[in-house]
This record gives structure tokens, C-alpha cells and sequence, in this order.
């Protein structure tokens, strides 16, 4: 079975940022109504809030939590990949932490039980979105991720090409356009030109067969 091309893997930076942003309105709405309600801030017996208990106090975290995932999607999809990880363990740490301290004076976010459940299951789903197609041993070439770390088809690191000293201009020229096709096929903003030429260039180890194999990839010259 053939790999996909680098030019399908936009769909998992859609995919992380889409789930941020899902996610961060879901808690804006959650946060918004339990200071229109204005919910006590300290109470340990919260009021009902869409299903869950909720105060003053998880209601102003609910939307700087929201927020945090919104300025990660705005930023990328590998940040919103990282947002999405950390928020992850934190509902799950939550989960945990309150469901010891529930009816008890230090439940200060009014957790109960429907609440502890909800952690759990939410940081769940967050920590497998976020990882999606990212934290795995054995990422494709084509994956912008794997390209991120420097990795290889096989999961080694990529060492990088033999180092090689340029003196011709139409050499220098190449290699400059190279890392400007390679930084744009990583940032999913790269043409379909430019992408085919950069997986061209997949396994090419020695300095010189990769200019080489990209000054023929390119156009004609006049």
C-alpha cells in the first residue's frame, strides 16, 4: 500500500485545531452561563449547569481554559496538538484530584459526581485527539510531524546530509529554494509543485544528488 502524499496530512492540523476550538466553545458556553447565574465563587456545593455543578470560580476557568485552546488553534495545528495534550492530563488530573477531595471544604470548584466523570472522560478525549497522528514511533515521511522531528520512514532520526561547501550560485540558488519548499511543506503552505519536488527528494542522503535531483525537478531553464 502506497503512503499517502504530504498534501493529505492538512487534515490533521484541521483536525487538532477543529477539536480545540470545539472544545473552547463548549467551555465558554459551560463558563458563561455559570457567571450570568452568578454562581457563588467559592461555594464547595455548586448549582447545576448544563448537567454539571459548577460555581464561580470553575465558571472564570472554564473560559481562560476555553481561551487557552483557542489562541493554540490560532496558532497551528502542532500547537493546538500540544494544547490539546496538556489540557488532556490536567481534566484528568482534575478528575482525579476532586473526586478525593468531593464533599469535602476543599472541593472549592463544587465538583460532584457527574463532574468528576466528565474530567475524565473529556481529558481522555482530549489526550487522543491531541496525540492523533503525532506522538507515534513509526511516523511516514510524508507526515509534517515526522518531518518536525527530523525523523525517517523507519523512525530513526535523520542525521541530515553530508555537509558540502557551495561555490557556484546556481547551487547556492537550489539549496535556498529547497529549504524554502521543505519549510512551506511543513507549515502546509506549500504548492503542489513544491510538494512533489520535496518527497522527490526522500532518501536522497549526499548533498550533491540533492541539489542535483532538485535543479532537474524544477523547470526547464530558458
Amino acid at each position: 500500500m502506497t503512503e499517502p502524499k504530504s498534501g493529505q496530512y492538512g487534515w490533521l492540523s484541521r483536525l487538532h485545531r477543529g477539536a480545540a476550538v470545539l472544545f473552547a466553545l463548549g467551555l465558554w458556553t459551560f463558563g458563561v452561563l455559570g457567571l450570568v447565574n452568578r454562581l457563588e465563587f467559592f461555594s464547595t456545593e455548586g448549582q447545576p449547569v448544563l448537567g454539571l455543578s459548577s460555581n464561580g470560580l470553575l465558571s472564570v476557568i472554564s473560559l481562560v481554559v476555553g481561551a487557552v485552546l483557542v489562541v493554540g488553534a490560532v496558532r497551528g495545528g502542532r500547537t493546538a496538538s500540544t494544547v490539546l495534550v496538556v489540557v488532556g492530563a490536567l481534566f484528568m488530573l482534575s478528575g482525579v484530584a476532586n473526586a478525593v477531595l468531593l464533599d469535602g471544604p476543599l472541593n472549592l470548584l463544587g465538583f460532584e459526581i457527574p463532574n468528576v466523570v466528565f474530567s475524565l472522560l473529556a481529558g481522555g478525549l482530549l489526550l487522543v485527539l491531541g496525540a492523533y497522528g503525532r506522538f507515534t514511533g513509526r511516523l511516514p515521511d510524508a507526515n509534517p510531524y515526522n518531518r518536525g522531528r527530523g525523523g525517517v520512514a523507519d523512525g530513526s532520526r535523520d542525521s541530515g546530509p553530508d555537509p558540502i561547501v557551495l561555490t557556484a550560485p546556481d547551487d547556492v540558488r537550489a539549496v535556498i529554494e529547497m529549504a524554502e519548499a521543505e519549510r512551506s511543506v511543513a507549515d502546509h503552505s506549500a504548492s503542489a509543485e513544491q510538494t512533489a519536488r520535496v518527497e522527490a527528494l526522500v532518501g536522497v542522503r549526499r548533498a550533491e544528488e540533492r541539489i542535483e535531483k532538485w535543479r532537474r525537478s524544477g523547470p526547464a531553464s530558458g
